[in-house]
């Protein structure tokens, strides 16, 4: 069973719908005793840096999101639930993220317009299970002001260019994370979300 995490900030149903598509069982909770029982997490979001750390404090998630990554059980963040995984975030001032990676997360440093707003492709730039399937220079959706600014170049799977080089796709251990919308980018995205279920069915 995949784990999606509830901390009031996400397209979690939406990510759910594609999941369950592909035939994988989910749950969508707060509930550490729920959440538990589970073999794999996704922990999505959209929104502001400050606000989503905000809220895994106030639902008293952070320790759980420590436990899940120190037992080595995979976890993939989405969009802001990427980004939460580094070290800190700019957006609203200076904020303490997760730390499972090293770096930050700051406001896009490019020319073109601000948010980063619709198709663009990525760039693949080593293997990893959840390109699966998938070519060089596919499309997928992204919504986002901020990046990760990634400490270690390893950590880097796959990137797109908008006037500035964006992580797309990160990863170090059983920490994976995904800047664009998987749940947002039609049958590709379906296929990543496929083979992060396929990872967690392997890791065990």
């Amino acid at each position: 069973m995949i784990g999606i995490i509830d901390y009031g900030i996400g397209n979690l149903v939406s990510v759910e719908k594609a999941l369950n598509k592909n035939g994988f069982t989910t749950v969508i909770s707060d509930d550490i005793s729920a959440l538990d029982k589970c073999k794999g997490y996704i922990l999505p979001g959209v929104g502001a840096f400050a606000d989503g750390m905000k809220a895994l404090h106030e639902r008293n998630i952070i320790i759980f999101l420590e436990k899940i990554v120190a037992d080595n059980k995979p976890l993939l963040g989405i969009c802001l639930g990427m980004q939460l995984l580094f070290e800190s975030g700019e957006e609203d001032g200076h904020n303490k993220g997760l730390g499972f990676l090293k770096g930050t997360v700051e406001k896009i440093r490019t020319g073109y317009k601000i948010p980063h707003m619709g198709w663009n492709n990525i760039c693949i730039k080593k293997h990893s299970i959840l390109l699966d399937g998938l070519n060089n220079n596919e499309d997928f959706y992204f919504v986002h002001s901020y990046q990760a600014y990634p400490d270690n170049s390893e950590y880097v799977i796959a990137t797109c260019e908008y006037g500035q080089t964006i992580p797309a796709i990160v990863a170090s251990n059983n920490v994976f994370g995904i800047q664009f919308h998987t749940e947002k980018s039609s049958d590709k995205g379906l296929i990543i979300l496929n083979n992060f279920g396929k990872l967690v069915d392997k890791w065990y």
